[in-house]
């Protein structure tokens, strides 16, 4: 199968442009509802080219067109104006494909996104959360890990070597890598570094930016994914969204991986895997319904597409 990719840039700064790439299917069978993409990589690391090119021609295969963004980084992008950008990505989305449904699908920070895309007065019609999490003041980011803290200590020198500079969009814009996040979860640091506020002595200020802390009436349906052995984001995470959703009568549901960890979904052989995908797709078929064409092309296991060939237009 092949695909064709634009690239936009859907908003500029002072600082630098902030792109996405818009993934379509050659036979025009994907002019349906959009999937909107986030990568992970704690709001530290990552980019929209993250290869997820089998799930893309997947979602692809099922009608849909899959958008997948950039956004600025922390540490050298504060929280509220990451925040900002998937405000005007979603705002670009609408406009590109003006009265179509959106969903949007994030991987670990991507799926922290995703649920707080479904906190904004006008929010996606569906979300799907890989991994992600509803607070991000817990003790889980707020005091040292002590899965993280078993690996060799970074120091402040080490980790800030190549994150002080000017704003990126993707890590690989930075003048080198290093072991920031690392330190973070060390020393429990992570909303301050995201944030630049202490959440013991400035709690109110996170308050917006938890979505289990803002879920309104018409928050969308959710569907939240997770490994109950995850040593990155707490399995509870999902666990406590889900609870929370619930109690606001939200639909949604948790698919918990036995055993998984985090990344489950990179097994691609295993069954649980692939039924996650089924469920995936099922969920999707329910809220963002596609051209009855398509929709019979969903119900495959993500193993039977074969990686797409790529080509810009």
């Amino acid at each position: 199968m092949e695909i064709a990719k634009e690239t936009f840039t859907y908003k500029e700064t002072s600082d630098c442009d902030i792109e996405l790439d818009v993934y379509t299917h050659g036979d025009g069978t994907d002019d349906g509802p959009v999937l909107l993409w986030i990568h992970g990589g704690a709001l530290i690391n990552g980019s929209r080219g993250t290869d997820q090119r089998q799930p893309f021609a997947h979602y692809l295969n099922a009608g849909y067109a899959v958008i997948s963004i950039d956004y600025r980084l922390a540490p050298e992008t504060k929280l509220p104006h990451i925040i900002e950008d998937l405000q005007d990505a979603l705002h670009w989305t609408r406009k590109y494909r003006p009265g179509k449904r959106i969903g949007v699908i994030g991987h670990s920070a991507g799926g922290y996104l995703t649920l707080m895309s479904g906190t904004f007065a006008e929010p996606p019609d569906a979300l799907v959360s890989f991994y992600g999490y509803g607070d991000i003041v817990g003790d889980w980011y707020s005091k040292p890990d002590p899965f993280y803290c078993r690996q060799d200590l970074v120091t402040k020198e080490d980790a800030e070597r190549f994150f002080r500079g000017a704003p990126v969009c993707a890590a690989d814009q930075r003048a080198g890598n290093g072991p920031f996040y690392l330190y973070c979860r060390q020393q429990g640091i992570w909303p301050y570094e995201v944030g630049s506020r202490n959440p013991l002595q400035d709690p109110h200020f996170f308050v917006p930016y938890c979505p289990i802390q803002n879920i309104h009436p018409n928050y969308p349906p959710t569907l939240l994914l997770h490994g109950d052995e995850d040593t990155d984001v707490p399995y509870a995470q999902s666990v406590q969204m889900a609870e929370a959703l619930a109690l606001q009568g939200i639909e949604n549901e948790l698919f918990s991986i036995t055993s998984g960890g985090h990344g489950f979904d990179s097994q691609e052989d295993d069954p649980q895997v692939q039924d996650a995908w089924l469920r995936i797709m099922s969920f999707l078929a329910k809220h963002l319904p596609t051209p009855p064409a398509a929709t019979a092309k969903s119900l495959q296991s993500p193993q039977s597409s074969h990686p797409p060939n790529t080509h810009n237009d």
